[in-house]
């Protein structure tokens, strides 16, 4: 590093307006929000999703509530283009819901965009073209007004080109990009002959996205910026001002805030801050900031942690475990005061009241998540290293959530038992908690069979010397097995892995389980030679530990159940 890096790097020239607004406002409403996942997200992946996990994702956002979301790049890629003629030909587009392409500012392919929404029911076509001094000249090698008549040209052919379409209803989106280093004059400028060319009205709006596509500054420059442009903006009543956060500073959330108390009306982002570089700003966090605040976001986020394994399972990309509102870790307290002021906030929160849990900024269960790993124990309470035991010791890696949950069971032992917990103790709860459990349902046996397209599987369960047969059919074992069951059950998460030593067995399976009525979720654990063996005692294992507080999840296997009861 540099002693001297004013040499080198240069601070950013602020916006001269003195008498700004946005500071003494504060956010009582939800913007519209546009979701960049399958596009600005994807184009950030080590590995670009394929057909089946874009679709998963999209069919994600449409849950949610995105009712905006930018599915392609169409021009730039055949994977693009073939993507958003799937969601037009399988009927994928829910009404209400806008699909949005991007296109640079260049006739070849504005053409190439339209023809892959041909027959689409609503299309937002999003076309940009860089506007700052160091793209202009370095670049684009262009004076301003060529720059600026390249953004005309454009929208002249989106405009026609619609027109030509009537099927389908049409909106136009602008970006300026680079935004936040162009000279706000010649953004206005830009802009303005945008919005002349498209006819911007109150009846007829248009989209002017204003991207700090590299955060130049803090974030109360770049709502200055933004203020500026929506108190000089000719036709302000026809445009939809939206925002397009990066996070290169670490401030991606500030700016968007900041921007929408400066008079924006949108945000463009992704779910958990995916994008290239340091990412886009993040949509949930943001959404859950303002529902701390007492502001329904419109989106509907109680079901946090299956989002959260669609995006990573989709796009490959873990999560931070200091993740806000999502990571594993947000709501779990080490340090010995912060589990005593949140047991101390916990006995006095009531359940209609206003929330005021020390230490914890939203309820978890609001958003689906549970109370069960809010306070645990680390090295530093001295019973810390479960995980790194059970794989030195006997080469069982838990799954991050399944460390969560043991630690509650070694907890448990250690409040009863006191002193510490050696290796071979570790395993031997281990083993009780998950590997050994025979009630209610013993497992005792299973064959598969083909049922021409499905799974056939035969069950045999034991409970108190006596033995059920039960018979299920699915898309593979476990489906078969839960309809052998007809067992409510749902599996959230699934992990196999091979067992180097410590065991006979040959691998280990972990499933993570839950039920409708069930007040959490829970991990069955089950080891065998054979992997669809070990994942038939996983479930079995998960249900076993289940049935305590939801007895349904027996389903056909009940009676066996009552059997086994004392």
């Amino acid at each position: 590093m540099r002693n001297d890096p004013s040499a080198k790097y240069q601070p950013y020239r602020p916006v001269r307006l003195t008498d700004r607004q946005w500071p003494d406002r504060t956010l009582t409403h939800p913007p519209v929000w546009m979701s960049t996942d399958l596009r600005d997200g994807n184009q950030a992946l080590f590995e670009p999703m394929d057909v089946p996990r874009k679709r998963a994702l999209y069919d994600c956002l449409v849950e949610v509530g995105f009712e905006e979301i930018e599915v392609g790049f169409p021009s730039a890629s055949q994977a693009d283009f073939d993507f958003v003629r799937h969601l037009i030909e399988d009927d994928a587009i829910p009404p209400g819901v806008w699909i949005e392409v991007l296109t640079q500012a260049r006739p070849e392919l504005i053409q190439r965009t339209f023809e892959a929404v041909a027959g689409a029911p609503r299309v937002i076509v999003h076309v940009y073209n860089a506007t700052s001094p160091v793209f202009r000249e370095t670049v684009f090698r262009q004076e301003a007004s060529g720059v600026r008549q390249m953004a005309v040209s454009a929208a002249e052919q989106i405009r026609e080109l619609a027109a030509a379409r009537p099927e389908t209803a049409w909106r136009f989106q602008y970006s300026p990009e680079t935004f936040s280093a162009t000279e706000p004059d010649f953004a206005r400028e830009v802009v303005d002959a945008v919005t002349e060319a498209w006819d911007a009205s109150p009846q007829a709006p248009v989209i002017i996205n204003l991207p700090a596509t590299v955060e130049m500054s803090t974030p109360n420059v770049y709502a200055d910026q933004i203020e500026w442009m929506h108190r000089h903006l000719q036709r302000r009543d026809g445009i939809v001002l939206s925002v397009h956060p990066h996070n290169d500073r670490g401030t991606g959330i500030a700016a968007a805030e900041l921007a929408l108390m400066a008079g924006a009306d949108r945000v463009e982002g992704c779910l958990f801050g995916n994008g290239e570089r340091t990412g886009n700003v993040d949509l949930v966090t943001l959404a859950l900031n303002l529902y701390t605040q007492g502001v329904h976001p419109g989106l509907d986020l109680s079901r946090i942690n299956e989002v959260l394994r669609t995006v990573e399972h989709c796009t490959g990309m873990a999560v931070h475990p200091r993740h806000p509102y999502v990571g594993d870790l947000v709501f779990t307290a080490f340090s010995g005061s912060h589990q005593d002021a949140i047991r101390k906030g916990f006995a006095a929160q009531s359940e209609d009241a206003v929330w005021q849990v020390p230490y914890l900024t939203i309820d978890p269960r609001d958003i689906g998540r549970s109370y069960e790993s809010v306070i645990r124990v680390n090295s530093q309470s001295g019973k810390g290293g479960i995980a790194y035991l059970m794989e030195r010791d006997y080469g069982v890696t838990l799954p991050r959530r399944l460390q969560v949950e043991f630690s509650q069971v070694v907890q448990s032992h250690t409040d009863q038992a006191g002193g510490e917990v050696s290796a071979d103790q570790l395993w031997g709860i281990f083993q009780r908690e998950y590997l050994s459990l025979k009630t209610p349902l013993d497992y005792q046996g299973h064959s598969l069979f083909d049922a021409g397209e499905r799974q056939g599987l035969k069950l045999r369960l034991g409970s108190e010397g006596e033995q059920q047969l039960l018979t299920g059919f699915g898309n593979g074992p476990i489906d078969a097995l839960l309809n052998a069951l007809n067992s409510p059950v749902r599996v959230q998460h699934y992990e196999e892995h091979s067992l180097s030593h410590g065991s006979d067995a040959g691998a280990i399976c972990f499933m993570e389980l839950t039920a409708a009525d069930a007040d959490t979720e829970v991990f069955g654990v089950g080891m065998d030679a054979n992997i669809v063996t070990a994942s038939i005692r996983a479930v079995l294992s998960g249900i076993n530990r289940l049935a305590s507080q939801s007895p349904a999840v027996l389903g056909n296997a009940a009676s066996a159940a009552r059997k086994a009861s004392p």
